[in-house]
């Protein structure tokens, strides 16, 4: 039968074609990013995001509430920055969790202590008429958002504000608010959550289990308290607005996710769902940049190599009690490595020693990238245990607070470090775990085989997003990968209605079988076993 209307076309000519209407342009897309977080190490993974559009030729407009460290020259920033007033309060509460034992506890209290403020107040910088302006005014067209998530989801809305696709930027591994966003399997029993330490490919024990339901179920709480609060924040923001739709339609509305993690080496190994991107490391460079001179000539000539040392952009100086400081800094002074420290306050040091350099702000990831570099001694941030592993530098953990325990828990108990309690921390002790990473060669040669692990993949971070931000944009929001379970409730989602109908079933079954096999014995054996009962007691009687 002759195919009328069609003609084909082969060779390159064909293949030039295809390619045409299958991958239509979308350079030059204008892309907004909303990072409303106080955390700065949460800002540097949505920034390299942003960046890294930007570099593919994206017009990208940022808004966030503080200077990002990453930036670009064709990035438009707005910045609403937080009062002084808000900015004591982070402090204070920072200064609270340095003077306590890090605990799940700890974590909660400044759930509803500082970091409730933190969490109101993202809601005011999107009332802010700097960010208002990008909508109202009509000259204005997104063609995605991008928005860091942090206790914010009713920010899920801002696709629906913007009539674009709505992308989410996560600083961590997929947990229950992106699994829930994008339908990804919530599995307790095989994947651990960041407070229970085991190997990639291992399997929890009981013990771990236990642990990791517990944590399940208190973060399944305190999701179900943030969902009351994210809902009465949306009514606040647009909930009188009928061009909007409702929550719980804007929190179906997530095309991609991206996520901090790399679970082929980091672990857990574990499945998701297409939406799900992971992006662990994106802000490592793949060439680091040039050195400031003075920190340049300071690890060229390192003669014994040296130590950077970092608890993070959150915790300064002054958040630790001066007695801790003093016992760092005599440890590190007695060192024959060179060390760099970040330290805030450079009108009032811990100490002046020879082979101490201390810097308000340190390029982190072009440090760890330098040969003289052999130890990191760090806070176990998610971010710079990745930039650790990635240069194949060996850890001594500090951890505070979130999910810093558990990061360092997990570099321990795979052989890239040694954690130490920043709260009792004792010279010799301090000084004792850091000869042993700098003399022992294992801990060096395993993070460097993970650094290979870490390194080996089929697309880098960078250009995963630049490659699924623009399937994204070409299949207008790519609705057709959303998981099904998306759109389910509970009940649904996990078959307890098919499960209460197969149960319904089988106990009619079972009182209908009942009731049949009691009348055939009545009628088979009744009467018979009836009247031979009856013929002994007459025989029992007449004896």
């Amino acid at each position: 039968m002759a195919h009328q209307g069609r003609y084909f076309l082969t060779g390159p000519l064909a293949c030039l074609l295809l390619g045409f209407f299958v991958q239509p342009d979308v350079e030059g897309a204008n892309i907004l990013g909303v990072f409303t977080s106080h955390n700065p190490s949460h800002l540097i993974v949505h920034m390299s995001i942003m960046k890294a559009l930007a570099e593919e030729g994206h017009n990208v407009t940022v808004v966030s509430t503080s200077q990002p460290k990453v930036t670009h020259k064709s990035i438009k920033h707005i910045v609403i920055p937080r009062s002084a007033a808000e900015e004591k309060v982070i402090s204070d509460g920072l200064t609270t969790l340095a003077k306590k034992k890090p605990s799940m506890v700890t974590t909660i209290q400044n759930f509803f202590g500082s970091l409730s403020i933190l969490i109101h107040k993202q809601v005011d910088v999107l009332e802010d008429k700097r960010f208002t302006d990008l909508y109202k005014n009509k000259d204005n067209k997104f063609d995605a958002v991008v928005f860091g998530l942090f206790f914010n989801f009713y920010q899920a809305g801002l696709g629906s504000r913007f009539k674009c696709p709505l992308i989410v930027s996560w600083a961590g591994p997929p947990m229950v608010r992106i699994n829930d966003a994008v339908g990804n399997p919530e599995l307790i029993a095989t994947v651990p959550g960041m407070n229970v330490a085991v190997l990639p490919g291992q399997a929890m024990n009981f013990k771990q289990r236990l642990a990791n339901f517990g944590s399940s179920m208190v973060f399944r709480l305190l999701s179900f308290y943030l969902e009351m609060l994210n809902a009465q924040f949306y009514d606040r923001l647009w909930g009188k607005d009928p061009a909007m739709i409702s929550y719980e339609e804007a929190k179906k509305n997530v095309s991609l996710a991206f996520c901090n993690s790399h679970a082929i080496s980091e672990g857990p190994i574990r499945p998701n769902v297409p939406a799900v991107i992971e992006i662990g490391g994106i802000q490592i460079k793949n060439k680091p940049d040039p050195l400031p001179q003075d920190i340049k000539e300071f690890l060229d000539n390192a003669k014994h190599g040296a130590i950077l040392f970092s608890l993070g952009s959150n915790l300064k100086g002054d958040h630790i009690q001066p007695e801790l400081i003093g016992k760092i800094f005599e440890a590190l002074s007695s060192l024959k490595q060179n060390v760099i420290w970040k330290w805030d306050d450079l009108k009032n040091l811990p100490g002046k020693s020879s082979n101490i350099l201390y810097k308000k702000w340190l390029p982190q990831d072009d440090i760890l990238a330098h040969p003289s570099i052999k130890l990191f001694i760090t806070h176990a941030g998610k971010g710079g245990v990745a930039e650790s592993q990635y240069h194949g530098k060996p850890m001594l953990a500090l951890p505070v607070f979130a999910d810093q325990p558990g990061n360092a828990d997990k570099l321990v108990q795979a052989g890239y470090g040694l954690r130490v309690d920043l709260l009792t921390l004792e010279v010799d002790e301090f000084k004792g775990a850091i000869n042993e990473l700098l003399n022992n060669p294992s801990y060096t040669r395993k993070v460097q085989q993970f650094s290979k692990l870490y390194r080996d993949r089929p697309m880098s971070a960078r250009d995963s997003v630049i490659y699924w931000v623009n399937y994204v944009l070409r299949h207008h929001g790519a609705s057709h990968m959303q998981s099904p379970l998306v759109h389910m409730n509970f009940i649904a989602s996990h078959n307890l209605d098919v499960y209460l109908l197969l149960s319904a079933i089988l106990i009619v079954i079972a009182v209908i079988s009942t009731v049949v096999l009691e009348f055939f014995w009545r009628k088979c054996c009744g009467g018979k076993g009836k009247s031979q009962k009856t013929a002994q007691n007459s025989k029992i009687k007449k004896h």
